[in-house]
């Protein structure tokens, strides 16, 4: 009993010695430290996404999904980097401060990068953790040249025959009337809506060029309404060109001064000549007047604006140059 009591007092004068220098020296014992693990990064997933295009540059949004784990990660950064696919320059970069990011949890970080628009890119994403490269991904994204400006955009097109047994074009003409030597034609469109809201707001402008000389022959607009969604319309012009000639007609959307979309056409009123846009030959003895229907008066359209070369359709200066070189060589004829 005597040595149990001995070692019960000294238990307690140790546990008291102790508690006293708690009490008088703090810190003398020190906690234990907390179980911090390591951070960790993962991309799970990165997606590009068409932002604002312009003439020449567009601009790609970026979105890297990040899957963190472990410990705080303090001073945390992600640099987004294109780089052109082609010649490997550094087109554009962004960076984004995260600060500290703690617990487990996946975050969306988005950058828009602007760069040319043509070719293709490399997008790069890293990730860095106290300014230590943690985790790189990359992607591609190549045709950037096909993204349309927003400038030119419009859901009212030319209609686009594909898989047509006749190949269809998307103008197309008739003959109204012939005088002397000039044909009047009534030259129409195909335009379809492929929007889900109603389109419209926009002019078409029909040219006439002489398919050798490329000469405007003459030119017409008449502007287009709204067009409902899914629904196709057919504007028309009159033209009135020199007969015995061949023609393209090249169709114009314009919409607030800028051209949203082009379509051409070839007309042969010369059964003699091929228009390179269309492989068949007419036979000779053709006559245009053949088609022209009687009592028909031509639809209601634009006023035909001005042509090139004064009141005369575009070829009057060929014909008074051709008529003086010809005087000239009969005169030096009966000189001699």
């Amino acid at each position: 009993m005597r040595l149990e009591r001995s070692l019960a007092a000294g238990a307690a004068l140790v546990l008291a010695v102790t508690v006293l220098l708690v009490s008088l020296v703090p810190g003398i014992v020190a906690a234990p430290e907390e179980d911090v693990r390591p951070s960790r990064f993962d991309v799970t997933e990165t997606t590009i996404a068409p932002g604002e295009v312009g003439g020449s540059t567009a601009t790609l949004s970026v979105t890297t999904r990040l899957g963190h784990f472990g410990g705080d990660a303090e001073n945390v950064t992600v640099l987004f980097r294109a780089t052109d696919a082609e010649t490997g320059l550094v087109a554009a970069t962004v960076q984004r401060d995260l600060g500290t990011v703690e617990g487990r949890k996946e975050l969306a970080v988005t950058a828009n990068l602007s760069v040319p628009r043509e070719g293709g890119y490399r997008i790069d994403t890293i990730v860095y953790e106290d300014g230590r490269r943690v985790r790189t991904a990359e992607t591609t994204v190549r045709g950037v040249g096909t993204l349309e400006p927003a400038y030119t955009e419009s859901a009212l097109d030319f209609e686009r025959f594909d898989g047509a047994p006749a190949d269809l074009p998307a103008v197309e003409y008739s003959v109204l009337s012939t005088e002397g030597n000039r044909t009047t034609l009534n030259v129409s469109a195909y335009l379809t809506n492929a929007g889900d809201e109603p389109a419209g707001d926009v002019r078409l402008v029909v040219t006439a060029r002489q398919v050798d000389s490329n000469i405007v022959a003459d030119r017409a607009s008449t502007a287009v309404g709204d067009v409902r969604p899914g629904r196709t319309v057919t504007p028309g012009v009159t033209l009135e060109v020199p007969s015995q000639y061949n023609y393209y007609l090249d169709a114009v959307l314009w919409r607030d001064g800028v051209i949203v979309s082009t379509a051409r056409a070839p007309a042969s009123l010369d059964p003699t000549e091929v228009v390179p846009t269309n492989t068949t030959t007419r036979e000779t003895g053709l006559r245009v007047g053949d088609f022209a229907e009687e009592g028909e008066e031509p639809r209601e359209a634009a006023t035909p604006e001005p042509t090139t070369g004064g009141e005369g359709s575009g070829f009057g200066l060929l014909a008074a140059t051709v008529a003086l070189l010809g005087a000239g060589l009969l005169t030096r004829r009966w000189s001699a």
